[in-house]
């Protein structure tokens, strides 16, 4: 990155108040910026840093008013927050050396189909039969399955394994460690108090545009799919079982846990450490809030909280309640002594 104040305005539609030619080569948190860095201001509680940043410009709303400072060029646009993470997207791919081939140590069988324009790593297997897109990326010590199908420009980090019959789309980023396909987690009991696997026969299918976060682990289905919608994107150590289906453009914060066969509907909010027990559905536009357990149906567009969950404003009127039963215990026992 090197570029003027001017060059990004232009690129992200906004207006500059200072100097224009100042030259910015990297991006930087406002409070750690120097010379040279752009950085950004969307949260009210960092205008104090505004004195002393160091940050030759920095992106702001053009609703805010912007605290004097000499030295730093403005750059006003509509969202502050989106606009630097267009840079970082810009920044990241120029940053990402292209590389196109295969390693010596990989592992291919004969029977697999590699397209052009595909690059796989160091000890890198893959299975019989299947098949991988061009554009793929497939680094470092990660094993791919046999009748598996990756389609095109879909990445892959170090150490990811994915089993057999998985099918994915374009354009997906799967992180560091994630496991997609394993056996889903199904024991049958019999008489004598003992368990038995269940055979999980199905596969996992994962559409284009997917992110899956590192150490995340999605289970095939007993029969059937596991389906993980266009556009999803699954934070780091997340676990999705057997025959769960999740809408497009759906988002899951990390360690959150979806029991078998539960639905979840499109453009969804579930936030950090919930938990969904099996055979649920929940409806289009649900926002979850963390640390909630789910235990029945939601409909689409409530807004959930706690364990139980119920509706988050009847949450937060209980919980005004439930923190004040101390208080409460001790009033309650000075009006008994004083009857």
């Amino acid at each position: 990155m090197n570029s003027t104040a001017i060059e990004i305005a232009k690129k992200l539609n906004g207006r500059v108040e200072g100097n224009g030619q100042v030259q910015l080569n990297k991006l930087s948190k406002i409070e750690e910026a120097r010379k040279g860095s752009i950085s950004f201001l969307a949260n009210p509680k960092y205008i104090s840093f505004l004195k002393n940043t160091r940050a030759s410009a920095i992106l702001i709303s053009n609703e805010f008013k912007a605290v004097t400072n000499s030295e730093t060029t403005f750059i006003r646009v509509k969202d502050p927050y989106a606009a630097f993470s267009k840079l970082l997207a810009d920044f990241s791919q120029d940053k990402e050396k292209i590389t196109y081939g295969i390693h010596p140590t990989s592992s291919i069988h004969h029977s697999a189909s590699i397209d052009e324009d595909v690059y796989i790593g160091p000890n890198v297997t893959i299975g019989e039969s299947t098949i991988i897109k061009k554009g793929v990326f497939i680094n470092a010590n990660s094993a791919i399955g046999s009748n598996v199908v990756i389609c095109q420009n879909t990445k892959i980090y170090s150490g990811v394994i994915i089993l057999d019959q998985t099918e994915i789309g374009k354009y997906c980023i799967i992180q560091a460690g994630a496991i997609i396909g394993s056996e889903g987690f199904g024991f049958n009991k019999n008489k004598n108090g003992k368990y038995s696997k269940t055979p999980q026969l199905g596969n996992v299918v994962i559409k284009d545009n997917v992110e899956i976060g590192a150490n995340t682990t999605i289970d095939r289905a007993t029969l059937g799919s596991t389906i993980i919608g266009k556009g999803v994107k699954l934070d780091n150590l997340i676990q999705i079982a057997h025959n769960v289906e999740i809408g497009s453009d759906t988002v899951i914060a990390a360690q959150t846990g979806i029991a078998g066969s539960s639905k979840i509907g499109s453009r969804c909010k579930i936030g950090g450490q919930v938990g969904i027990i099996g055979h649920l559905t929940i409806g289009d536009d649900v926002q979850i809030q963390g640390q909630t357990g789910v235990i029945n149906d939601v409909a689409s567009k409530d807004t959930i909280q706690g364990t139980p969950a119920i509706d988050f404003r009847s949450f937060y009127k209980s919980y005004s309640i439930f923190k004040n039963l101390p208080n409460f215990e001790s009033r309650i026992r000075e009006l008994e002594k004083n009857k």
